[in-house]
């Protein structure tokens, strides 16, 4: 794991992604006590402040700091991302690697259902999955969790058909064991790796599906801090205070474009080729 580490501190893609990523996680942990300002406190006297030293990304129509606004939400729409990607790895995963344990027409059935699935874009399959369960985090949380995990079950049984026919593998069916036991204890580690790296890019794509449904109102709801919902509110502005979506738009790029390098750099460090 240290050399992996050293692998990817030394690489280009992943220290430039640790780098972008730093400013994120420290909102992410210590946002609200960072902040300036009430994130919520309204002040009609500041309303639509430019960025000034008092106000360092301006204010918006309701005079509430951008800035502070930024970082509280840096909480909600950064861990709701992390944590649809985990549960969506997590669940692809072992149904990927559960087919490619089962084979045959078992293994026919599941991917054949996934590749419907697939079929749906991410943001789509999202959508219809919130039109069931409902507005709220949570709820978008686990919409895109469900969006992500048929491309991870693809990935992963592509990994795992290999790791089915190893020695180790024959052998613990030989034993009799249990096949939940196989695919956690004997499968299941050796498709952790790409997983990673997969998972680690998705999580951009996490971020802008968290601000994608918060801007069409089906995520956070007023007056929550998120990013989405900030550029949402602020498009009325666009031309009077176009720093209302100026900050929260770059955040958004700065967190995908940071996860991106990172899983470039996971990619190389975790490469068993790579000297």
């Amino acid at each position: 794991m240290s050399e992996a580490w050293q692998r990817l501190v030394r690489s280009r893609h992943g220290a430039l992604g640790l780098i972008l990523l730093f400013p994120v996680v420290l909102a992410v942990l210590a946002g609200p006590l960072l902040a300036p300002h009430n994130a919520d406190a309204i002040s009609f006297a500041a309303r639509l402040h430019p960025p000034s030293a008092r106000f360092w990304l301006g204010t918006d129509e309701f005079g509430r700091d951008i800035l502070s606004r930024i970082l509280v939400g840096a909480r909600a729409s950064v861990a709701v991302a992390v944590t649809a990607t985990l549960l969506g790895t997590i669940s692809g995963g072992l149904l990927g690697t559960l087919s490619a344990y089962l084979g045959g027409m078992a293994d026919e059935a599941i991917m054949r259902t996934i590749d419907a699935m697939m079929a749906i874009p991410a943001l789509l399959l999202a959508l219809l999955v919130l039109s069931s369960l409902g507005k709220g985090m949570f709820d978008a949380s686990l919409a895109i969790a469900i969006a992500f995990a048929p491309g991870m079950a693809r990935i992963t049984r592509s990994v795992a058909l290999a790791t089915r026919q190893q020695d180790y593998v024959n052998a613990a069916i030989a034993r009799g064991e249990s096949a939940g036991w196989i695919v956690l204890r004997e499968m299941g580690p050796n498709v952790i790796a790409p997983l990673v790296v997969e998972s680690t890019i998705r999580v951009a794509f996490a971020v802008m599906l968290v601000a994608t449904l918060g801007f069409l109102g089906l995520g956070a709801q007023p007056p929550a801090p998120d990013w989405g919902l900030m550029i949402a509110e602020a498009r009325q502005y666009l031309h009077q205070a176009p720093w209302m979506i100026v900050a929260p738009g770059a955040a958004i790029a700065l967190t995908a474009v940071g996860f991106n390098l990172l899983g470039d750099g996971l990619r190389d460090a975790l490469n068993p080729r790579v000297g």
